[in-house]
């Protein structure tokens, strides 16, 4: 049998659609094999690598993977550690081991992350029961102070921050604000006026609705010219 691809790169797909036919093609990330057909999972983009197929799902709570830069919530305190919110099935504990800077015993926990408290750290461990272990060692990782914080699709993070970087580089000299994405779909902003966060607020928007569009950074460029 001939095999044949029946979607293009970037078109959107929904759950149970064809995307390929004949074994010449292999199934990825978001898709799976029925019989001679290849099947999205999700609702999503069909993303076309040689022979490879997968769909990058449009909607969805985050999973969290090892090394992923996260920025999390603290929802509670306990003897070693804290409990953080990253937007996820399941929360994520900061041990006090794995916070920069020494701990006493005994230490109020509250001096160092609060109820409520932002904090930025990347994920170290996730076992097979879904424990989720984090960190706050190395650069950048810290507690969030000022700024406003944005919810977006997980699945759109990568758009946003670009090929090495370039969008989310873009976005930052031109509102001149300090952005950091995490890949559970929180954005913290921080700009020298409360302008230039709203600035940097609807461009980061604007990415999350059109990321499946072609074109799309030479749009956000012309947008920021505008605005300058």
């Amino acid at each position: 049998m001939t095999s044949k691809l029946l979607v293009k790169e970037k078109e959107i797909v929904i759950p149970g659609q064809e995307l390929a036919e004949g074994l010449d093609y292999l199934p990825s990330q978001g898709s799976f094999r029925e019989g001679n057909k290849i099947i999205s999972n999700f609702l999503g983009l069909a993303s076309i690598n040689e022979r490879f197929i997968k769909v990058i799902q449009l909607t969805g709570k985050y999973n969290a993977k090892v090394n992923d830069l996260v920025i999390g919530k603290v929802s509670d305190i306990g003897f070693y550690g804290w409990t953080l919110d990253i937007g996820c099935a399941y929360n994520a504990v900061l041990s006090i081991r794995e916070t920069s800077g020494f701990i006493e015993r005994n230490d109020d926990l509250t001096k160092h992350y609060d109820y409520g408290d932002l904090v930025v750290a990347q994920v170290v461990k996730v076992t097979k029961q879904k424990q989720i272990d984090v960190t706050t060692k190395g650069p950048g990782l810290k507690k969030l102070i000022g700024g406003k914080i944005i919810e977006v699709t997980p699945s759109k993070v990568p758009r946003m921050i670009g090929k090495q970087a370039s969008m989310i580089t873009m976005i930052k000299d031109a509102t001149k604000c300090n952005v950091i994405i995490g890949q559970n779909g929180r954005v913290w902003i921080k700009g020298e006026t409360l302008d230039k966060e709203i600035l940097a607020t609807k461009i980061i928007m604007k990415i999350e609705q059109e990321s499946h569009i072609e074109g799309l950074t030479d749009k956000i460029k012309e947008m920021l010219q505008e605005k300058k």
